[in-house]
């Protein structure tokens, strides 16, 4: 893209006369704007496809079109080849205590199980995996053969893994989001909405319930209530398993966050972002070994 993205997305064909044009804060993968056309407001958002990430952009859009048509996700009204354009929401996007609040914690456990048990009756096409197992050993054959400053933590992370495999056992699929950090999450007063399907596909439902457990720093006693919620009864079955997906799900932030210290141009700082995730996962990983 030689212009700014700005300017490039002042020519999208399906605006008439966008004014207000600004960046959106928050994003870490792509470049969000906001823009107005007429009466309304729009989200554009721009990002090819992200090989080391996964992220393929027509996987995107199929999921965003399903969560659309399951009422939980804004309206696609345009997509190109490394653009999508969504209606506008105006809202809230919850931050981590936020997420932990108790008046919060049960309407997204609710829209989390709207979303497993609703998005695929929706699919009109196949969509990808995300096993994140496999995510998570990809991750780290890409670093190795990057030559990242992380390679010497590898051979730990790839037993931990191994043994976290072992202990989650046989599970379920859903379609799931896969990227539960607290802003994907919006309050637009009224109701919750969930964004940004990048990373969806089929996938365990614990790890969208372990992903919004470790990425908000719930406590226990709100990670077995959400599981007696979502599992609509006593969930105590559940529980190492839980435990041990909550840990691939730290696991896969912090070598997304080291992968993107060599790949990602965005202004973010993925140092701090992958020590911060690092921290979690190490915690998490005792609390699953005195579990």
């Amino acid at each position: 893209m030689s212009e700014s993205p700005i300017d490039f997305a002042a020519q999208l064909p399906c605006f008439d006369n966008p004014t207000d044009i600004q960046a959106l804060d928050g994003g870490i993968t792509n470049v969000n704007l906001r823009l107005r056309d007429g009466d309304k407001e729009y989200v554009v958002r721009l990002g090819s496809d992200i090989p080391e990430h996964g992220v393929l952009r027509w996987n995107e859009l199929a999921l965003s079109r399903a969560a659309q048509a399951e009422g939980i996700s804004p309206a696609v009204i345009y997509h190109a080849p490394g653009v999508l354009v969504l209606e506008f929401i105006p809202s809230t996007a919850l931050d981590e205590a936020g997420v932990r609040d108790a008046k919060n914690l049960s309407r997204i456990v609710d829209l989390v199980a709207k979303s497993h048990r609703g998005l695929g009756k929706h699919l009109t096409e196949p969509v990808l995996s995300f096993w994140p197992f496999q995510v998570n050993l990809t991750y780290m054959t890409r670093l190795r053969a990057a030559g990242s400053a992380h390679i010497p933590k590898l051979p730990q992370l790839e037993a931990d893994a191994a043994m976290l495999q072992a202990a989650t056992g046989p599970v379920d699929m859903v379609i799931g989001h896969n990227d539960l950090l607290a802003a994907n999450i919006l309050d637009d007063g009224s109701r919750l909405w969930l964004i940004d399907w990048e990373y969806g596909g089929y996938n365990t439902p614990l790890f969208d319930l372990a992903g919004l457990a470790g990425n908000n720093g719930l406590s226990e006693p709100q990670e077995r209530a959400m599981l007696d919620q979502y599992f609509d009864g006593p969930a105590e079955a559940q529980w190492r398993p839980f435990m041990a997906m909550k840990c691939v799900s730290l696991l896969r932030e912090t070598l997304w966050s080291m992968t993107s210290e060599l790949h990602s141009e965005l202004d973010f700082d993925y140092a701090a972002y992958t020590a911060e995730n690092l921290d979690r996962f190490t915690a998490a990983l005792a609390d699953f070994r005195n579990c």
